[in-house]
């Protein structure tokens, strides 16, 4: 089954007591049971939803999974994974990955003595040389969040599994649709599909998806006993959203090389973040392991100053300045202030996240009123 196919049709079935096409919203808590313990597959909607299989199978399908979990939010779905671990462990991963991550890393499972090692992209194809014992997870941020840097999964999936090391892919910017790690080897895929899953900016909700049967029982373990499960409304918002997923996609591609563009040859940007330019330096693997190059783009200005960056912000008509992505609609971020404020000063200084780092989610809107949106922001400084 081709995708677009999947996407509508991957693990779906239409609801058997009423032969209804879209998936009902079982607004329930709980589910009569004729005797104790004799049900009908489901007992309590902690356990298990009509609507959250519905949509845990859509994730599978389209991840090319044999399970998929859904949860409350994207940094749920993360907690699920680092809970596999123990204390002593240690995880894996660059130094450039999401902010709310690098918290929930930091500020949450170090007191439970984890440890995490932070590697210089420039050092990440070459991770085995930080392998101990003790590494039991490395975690992929690709492309990275804001700075758009690619990882090599064959590669890194090639280093850790001669050593049982897991490897988690985050794929919320890529999407499935453009790149599926389980396929390149990966063991676990995450999604904050909050961003491109959902698509309209109206449901926060996290996803993990495993080809393997033991990790299947650890992970639904974990979910079942800590409860950061998706509700049946976010459900099935969700899985509403997965249904349009490759033509919004495809406009998010095509949105974003142009509006990529139009930055890099504009007299007052300086670094044009885009994995599809020759010149990006991760340009090979973003064609060897995705359909396309995604609908982020992420810029610097040539004066690297905080007001002038607040005064495009300020002045943008057409793109919405917000939290997350993803969404039809373009939004605009500005990482130092927002998603990265959690970073220390000296770490977002050493990759680049910089005072005039403006991150763009490129929307599905027409792509010359964006940058003329754009251009008449840039010319207010």
């Amino acid at each position: 089954m081709k995708f677009e196919t999947k996407a509508i049709h991957g693990g779906q079935q239409h609801e058997p007591s009423t032969g209804a096409v879209s998936m009902p919203i079982y607004q329930t808590s709980t589910f009569a049971q004729t005797a104790p313990g004799v049900h009908k597959g489901y007992e309590y909607s902690r356990s298990g939803n009509p609507t959250r299989t519905a949509l845990e199978k859509a994730f599978a399908s389209l991840e090319n999974g044999a399970h998929g979990f859904a949860f409350a939010s994207g940094i749920a779905a993360v907690d699920c994974v680092l809970k596999l671990l123990k204390p002593g462990d240690e995880v894996l991963t660059t130094n450039d990955i999401y902010g709310g991550s690098f918290r929930i890393f930091t500020q949450v499972f170090e007191r439970y003595n984890i440890k995490f090692q932070f590697i210089k992209h420039d050092d990440v194809h070459k991770m085995d040389q930080y392998f101990t014992d003790n590494t039991k997870l490395i975690w992929i941020e690709t492309p990275s969040n804001p700075l758009l840097n690619l990882v090599d999964i064959k590669k890194i999936t090639s280093l850790a599994k001669p050593k049982n090391i897991l490897v988690a892919v985050d794929n919320t910017f890529a999407t499935p649709y453009l790149q599926r790690p389980l396929d390149l080897g990966a063991d676990i895929v995450m999604h904050s599909a909050t961003k491109y899953l959902g698509g309209h900016s109206d449901v926060i909700l996290g996803g993990l998806i495993v080809k393997d049967k033991n990790l299947t029982d650890e992970l639904y373990f974990i979910q079942k006993s800590c409860g950061a499960i998706a509700g049946p409304m976010d459900s099935f918002l969700v899985l509403r959203g997965i249904k349009t997923l490759h033509l919004r996609m495809e406009c998010h591609c095509s949105n974003a090389k142009e509006l990529a563009h139009f930055l890099k040859a504009h007299s007052k940007v300086d670094n044009v973040y885009w994995p599809g330019f020759k010149t990006h330096p991760n340009h090979v693997i973003a064609k060897s392991q995705m359909k396309d190059f995604g609908g982020m783009v992420s810029f610097t200005l040539k004066n690297n100053q905080l007001s002038s960056t607040l005064k495009i912000l300020e002045g943008l008509s057409l793109f919405t300045v917000g939290e997350s992505l993803g969404g039809v609609e373009s939004l605009c971020s500005h990482p130092v202030s927002m998603s990265h404020a959690s970073v220390p000063k000296k770490d977002r200084d050493s990759v680049g996240i910089v005072d005039s780092l403006i991150r763009v989610s490129v929307g599905i809107e027409n792509i010359e009123d964006l940058i003329a949106d754009l251009d008449q922001a840039l010319d207010l400084i």
